[in-house]
């Protein structure tokens, strides 16, 4: 037999939670299947076969939290060979005995297709709401079949015969958002009770348990304190609505605007080292470069990958940079690089509606700004009212190494920038 055990899951993850078996006991397997997904607080692991065999036991099951190097099956790497023996004789019966109808061979051989890849989710929104996977083309990695995908699926046109209520359209994100994130509606689906349930108990997941644990702790080790400012989005949304169809065509990236929030906040952070910084114990530790974290709702919950050396790249290559992490993240392909070494980190609750917030910082990180809705608002300009596209913006900040003043012009650089695009061509 040969054991299967919870591979190295990266800098200092010891635990994971069982996410998903791909193979049951008594399932043929090749060299490179994939037996079984792991979640831990930052990605899924999946844990490949490295030897050719049949599962012949299953020691833990989905749902497990299970440690590093614990064992998790056994793998028989003699069951192939006897299965191809046994299967010899079997096909040559002796002449005497009448043959079965070729019809009945043929039932008696057919392969069962394969099921389809689904995540964990997406299963099981599948089941309750009694939609066939198999019906479902899978977005995913791969051809993986997530949760929007069963979501567009239970959306989908009914025929015309049957008489239900037109689902209303989802909701357009707002012009500032910038990162595809999985819409609202999909929790709401996902806890719609089937069976007049009033309450369900439901165990957080290892990444969702994490999540709230580096929350609390920015909370409890960090004075924490959010400035507020607004910001014109008139000159800019002027400018993208000018340049974006040319950069989709000669560089077949959409220009979105946290591209120009990211040029904005390196530009601030340049001259506001303390807010790219980091504590450790009694001394400061002053980044000179941007690893830029962007916030992402995947399926999985709330995870922060980070672009490495943002201030070095322009808009476009920053925007295909932050498409790309957006996409693995929303896969669930995100690699341990993506959402290690970040220096400052933006999060757009905006998509989702928001008018404002205070953002929690993304600890060990210092400093967190917060983007929010753009909301036609009458504001006065040279002694007149007129209505202009405006959004609120938050810092929240570690007081104890970042003081109010430095915070407070930080976001001011930022809508100086913001409010005059073109100043962001001088960056010395």
């Amino acid at each position: 037999m040969i054991p299967i055990k919870v591979p190295p899951l990266g800098e200092s993850i010891t635990e994971a939670t069982i996410s998903r078996w791909l193979k049951n006991v008594g399932d043929a397997v090749a060299i490179g299947d994939t037996l079984v997904e792991l979640e831990t607080d930052k990605i899924t692991v999946e844990v490949p076969a490295l030897n050719a065999g049949v599962l012949a036991k299953r020691l833990k099951n989905e749902g497990d939290v299970v440690q590093l190097a614990e064992l998790l099956a056994e793998l028989d790497e003699s069951a192939v060979a006897v299965a191809a023996t046994t299967a010899a004789p079997a096909a040559s019966p002796p002449s005497s005995v009448p043959s079965v109808p070729s019809v009945v061979n043929a039932v008696a051989v057919a392969t069962p297709a394969p099921a389809p890849r689904a995540a964990p989710s997406a299963q099981r929104m599948a089941t309750e709401q009694g939609i066939d996977l198999n019906t479902v083309p899978g977005t995913g990695r791969g051809g993986v079949i997530s949760k929007p995908d069963v979501i567009d699926a239970l959306n989908a046109p009914k025929p015309a015969t049957i008489v239900a209520p037109t689902p209303a359209p989802a909701p357009t994100p707002s012009p500032q958002s910038s990162v595809p994130s999985v819409p609202s509606v999909v929790n709401a689906v996902a806890v719609r009770p089937t069976d007049g349930t009033r309450e369900t108990r439901e165990k957080m997941t290892t990444r969702r348990k994490r999540i709230a644990e580096n929350l609390l702790q920015a909370q409890h080790a960090t004075a924490h304190l959010t400035t507020f400012n607004e910001i014109d989005m008139t000159a800019v949304s002027t400018f993208r609505d000018r340049m974006k169809e040319k950069v989709e065509k000669e560089h077949g990236v959409k220009l979105s605007f946290m591209p120009f929030f990211a040029k904005a906040a390196c530009m601030a952070l340049k001259a506001f080292p303390a807010v790219n910084a980091q504590l450790d114990g009694d001394s400061v530790i002053y980044k000179h470069y941007v690893n830029l974290g962007i916030a992402v709702a995947s399926e999985a919950g709330l995870v922060v990958p980070n672009v490495k050396d943002a201030d070095r790249m322009g808009m476009v290559g920053f925007s295909r940079a932050m498409n790309a992490v957006a996409k693995r993240a929303r896969d669930g392909k995100l690699t341990m690089d993506d959402l290690m070494g970040g220096t400052f980190t933006i999060t757009n609750g905006g998509v989702f509606g928001s008018l404002i917030s205070t953002p929690i910082i993304n600890y060990p990180q210092v400093a967190i700004l917060g983007l929010h809705k753009t909301q036609d608002r009458p504001v006065a300009l040279n002694g007149q009212v007129v209505i202009r596209p405006m959004m609120y913006v938050a810092l929240s900040y570690d007081h104890r190494i970042i003081d109010g003043q430095q915070a407070v012009l930080f976001l001011v650089r930022v809508k100086e920038l913001m409010e005059d695009p073109a100043a962001m061509l001088i960056d010395d």
